[in-house]
């Protein structure tokens, strides 16, 4: 029988990957303020994402969840938001048109700041230091002052979470995300490119469907579905004072919701079934992920499944798998088989970045785009073979023009690495790879005969 739970319950758990703050006290007020602050998200609103991603789970929707490795405090801007939005909805309508059914679209954003990391110190030249944990505990710059946790970043984090909200919604509600400007999404840097091309072609495409219902007496204007999206958003929930300081009970069902995003997700680092994490994220009421790599047993992810969603409540648990390109066929059958004969309904996501990460011959953290097409062929034909649904894709991208991962229709070297490799820590895709991979994407599901 499972403990009872509450929003502090997860204290008396190891609690994995959390910082060390040096002063307790400063911490203590700053999830104080927090605790205080409106809540970033609404339990409606994540009630309305489980309901889509029930939907994926039953193989006629899919899950496109995409957005930064780590978000920068210094990189806070409007254009950086919408550009990242703008290559989100360029994917999500190339999906949607060549495999027929509705995208969920999930960001990686408004919250997504902390990041685990394998090592307490990292060695940059000939110092060590404590390790970056993302913009939320301390600074990427490489000196020991930058590096101490300081917990009104927390704070911060919470601001720029609800600023970069405000601007998605008003976005994808006041006339951006319209439908009748698809081609109007294309950037200059994509549109030169051949997957930029393709996409031109897809949107002449769309508009003259648009213009076949307006001849055919459809009222366009008034589907409101042609002119706004719902894009939810996700991140990591590391930190777990900062998810319990925006643990609200709703006023409507009683239950508790986690209102610093639509859907959180635990890493592999911190997914132990005795751990702080899940007893934290198996009592609230928001849609759950769990990332998952070649390690994990039959009855590890069948105990992991009763334990964030008891109920089998379709569109609750998302599983992420991360397997790298070598394994994941092999690996990810045996847990299909057992998820699917359990008769739990979760959403399968492939994330295809992190087991293919590597270090160049320059030195850089990279991927090479080949692999993770690579990971995610191997992910499609382990759902054909055991007859299940491949629905959905977690990706770390950019909309800006960045050179972090290898190959792609540019054909990016080692030596373009050093051009704008920008993030702050994992490499992402920039807006053409991006676009790329969305066409790759939708070509495999295709030949796999699921759409």
């Amino acid at each position: 029988m499972a403990r009872s739970w509450t929003p502090s319950s997860w204290q008396s758990s190891v609690a994995e990957q959390q910082p060390e703050w040096p002063d307790a006290a400063a911490r203590d007020g700053a999830l104080a303020q927090i605790a205080g602050f409106p809540p970033l998200v609404f339990a409606g609103e994540a009630r309305s994402l489980q309901a889509s991603l029930a939907q994926v789970a039953a193989g006629n929707a899919f899950l496109l969840q995409a957005g930064d490795c780590a978000e920068s405090f210094e990189e806070f801007s409007a254009n950086n938001i919408r550009e990242k939005l703008r290559v989100i909805l360029q994917m999500a309508v190339v999906l949607t048109y060549s495999m027929g059914v509705p995208v969920v679209k999930v960001g990686r954003m408004a919250g997504q700041f902390a990041k685990p990391r394998s090592s307490p110190f990292e060695k940059i030249g000939d110092l060590e230091l404590p390790s970056f944990r993302g913009h939320i505990v301390n600074d990427v710059h490489p000196n020991a002052a930058a590096r101490i946790p300081d917990p009104q970043r927390m704070v911060q984090a919470y601001h720029q979470s609800a600023s970069t909200l405000n601007l998605l919604r008003a976005f994808t509600k006041g006339g951006f995300a319209d439908l009748n400007r698809v081609n109007a999404w294309t950037q200059e840097f994509v549109a030169s490119s051949p997957e930029g091309q393709r996409y031109v072609a897809l949107s002449a495409e769309i508009e003259r469907a648009l213009d076949f219902m307006r001849a055919c007496g459809i009222d366009t204007e008034n589907y409101s579905s042609l002119h706004e999206v719902d894009v939810y958003t996700s991140h990591e929930a590391l930190l777990l004072g900062y998810e319990e300081a925006l643990t609200r009970q709703d006023s409507l069902t009683g239950a508790w919701y986690d209102c610093s995003a639509h859907m959180l997700w635990i890493g592999e680092r911190t997914r132990q079934l005795d751990g702080a994490h899940i007893e934290f994220l198996r009592g609230v009421g928001n849609p759950l992920g769990c990332k998952i790599g070649p390690s994990t047993t039959v009855d590890f992810i069948l105990e992991l499944c009763q334990k964030l969603n008891p109920a089998q409540i379709p569109g609750r648990l998302t599983l992420i798998s991360r397997m790298g390109a070598d394994k994941v066929e092999d690996s990810l059958r045996p847990l299909l088989r057992a998820v699917r004969e359990s008769g739990h309904p979760v959403v399968w996501a492939c994330d295809p970045m992190h087991g293919n990460t590597f270090t160049s011959v320059g030195g850089r953290k990279t991927r090479h785009f080949d692999e993770i097409i690579r990971e995610i062929t191997g992910f499609v034909a382990a759902h054909r073979a055991e007859g299940t649904w491949p629905g959905g894709i977690h990706v770390e991208l950019t909309g800006d023009n960045v050179t972090e991962c290898l190959g792609g229709a540019d054909d990016l070297t080692d030596a373009d690495l050093d051009v704008r490799y920008q993030t702050v820590c994992d490499p992402r895709l920039n807006a053409r790879q991006g676009l790329d991979l969305a066409f790759g994407v939708a070509e495999l599901i295709r030949s796999a005969g699921f759409a």
